[in-house]
């Protein structure tokens, strides 16, 4: 096993903070989503329109941004990007509208969506594939430490004084990270050496038609879309059908983010100790087991069930993407790599998008207050595109083993 340098574990950190603000960003919507619905008197299809704007407007900058990624110096695209999300998260929270707020989350959207990609074209560029497992459990902790603190710390501010104090939050948290990459980030330009003079448009198809790119491509859609169906209204869920007080919330989802906190580092080094195909497959069957059954409790029920519940279902869900993002990251070449993450992150952005709708007009609420009708129907759908991911991703360790020969 490769050891990190000094420098390579500084961008480790640095970027899953990144992550961090970025993950708690787009996943704070849903657990403000009842507190929302209420304060602006809207439905949950507007709500999903609401968390689905900014899943839209990130997929088509990825898809414009996919064509000169690979032109430019990483640590200046991560400033730029970063920047723009900044800025829109500041609007976020200003907005006092459900207009406003639509605007707002699409140019958030516009900035923050293509910052995964980049933050992954980083991690390729500076860290080899067998060190890539660790290093991407660590960045998946983003996910987990959102939970742990970012959630509860911005439930808990959004319940003393409104909804758009959590936005507030990472504004502040995000313009010092912003210095500090800055500052600490060397040049990451190595790929330019790799670039044909061709256009941004030339690019982009040219990483259109390369097969193993379009495989990928299907795989980390239907990977989204399986994620998106019940996350929005997972909070919403939780407080009208399971019986679980609003201000037990933060509580939950704190557990839960401890429990990410605590495998993710572990999938990411197991990954890359076993096989990353088949600790998906077993994280896929664990998670599939799980939303089934918690997509079809009946409330009222104790947080004593809620919580163990919960973190089982997430540690199945979670542990799914630590290895499928380190092969994944492993398709493209040196030189078309910021463009493939680019578009592969617009292609999960776009699909989550949908999904999100989808569900929104799944979901039915007759009145407010009252409980959420068809969640189960999500729960199974989500189950057969975990299903449908393994097949694919098999076919993309495939492809990179014959290329390996």
């Amino acid at each position: 096993m490769k050891y990190l340098s000094p420098y390579q574990k500084l961008v480790m950190v640095i970027l899953a903070i990144t992550q961090f603000t970025v993950v708690l960003d787009f996943m704070v919507m849903s657990p403000l989503g009842d507190i929302l619905m209420k304060s602006m008197d809207i439905n949950p299809k507007q709500f999903g329109l609401a968390v689905s704007s900014y899943a839209f407007s990130a997929g088509v900058s990825g898809i414009f941004a996919s064509g000169f990624a690979d032109k430019y110096d990483r640590k200046n695209f991560l400033i730029i990007f970063y920047t723009g999300f900044i800025l829109g998260t500041f609007l976020c929270a200003t907005a006092t509208t459900y207009e406003f707020l639509i605007f707002a989350r699409i140019f958030t959207g516009i900035f923050g969506g293509v910052l995964g990609a980049i933050s992954m074209a980083i991690v390729t560029d500076l860290f080899s594939v067998e060190q890539r497992g660790r290093v991407l459990g660590i960045l998946q902790m983003g996910f987990g430490a959102s939970q742990v603190m970012g959630i509860p710390i911005g439930l808990y501010l959004a319940n003393i004084w409104n909804w758009h104090a959590p936005f507030s939050m990472i504004v502040i948290l995000s313009i010092i990270l912003l210095i500090i990459i800055w500052f600490t980030f060397k040049p990451i330009n190595a790929h330019l050496k790799l670039q044909n003079s061709s256009s941004a448009g030339a690019h982009f198809l040219e990483i259109l038609k390369k097969k193993e790119y379009r495989i990928t491509y299907l795989f980390t859609a239907l990977l989204s879309v399986g994620g998106y169906l019940m996350m929005p209204f997972g909070s919403a869920y939780a407080v009208n059908n399971l019986g679980i007080k609003q201000a037990d919330l933060p509580l939950i989802f704190m557990c839960t983010g401890i429990s990410s906190l605590i495998i993710m580092p572990i999938v990411g080094r197991l990954s890359d100790k076993i096989s990353k195909v088949k600790i998906f497959t077993f994280a896929s069957i664990w998670a599939s087991v799980f939303v089934l059954i918690y997509t079809n409790l009946e409330g009222p029920l104790k947080l004593y069930t809620i919580i163990p519940l919960n973190i089982l279902m997430f540690i199945g869900i979670m542990s799914r993407f630590v290895p499928s993002s380190a092969l994944t990251s492993s398709v493209p070449t040196p030189k078309d790599r910021g463009g493939f993450m680019s578009l592969n992150g617009s292609i999960q952005q776009i699909t989550g998008g949908f999904a999100t709708l989808i569900a929104g007009f799944i979901i039915v609420q007759d009145s407010e207050g009252e409980p959420l009708k068809n969640y189960p129907v999500l729960g199974i759908l989500g189950v057969l595109f975990m299903i449908i991911c393994v097949f694919l991703l098999i076919r993309v360790n495939s492809f990179l083993q014959k290329r390996s020969k």
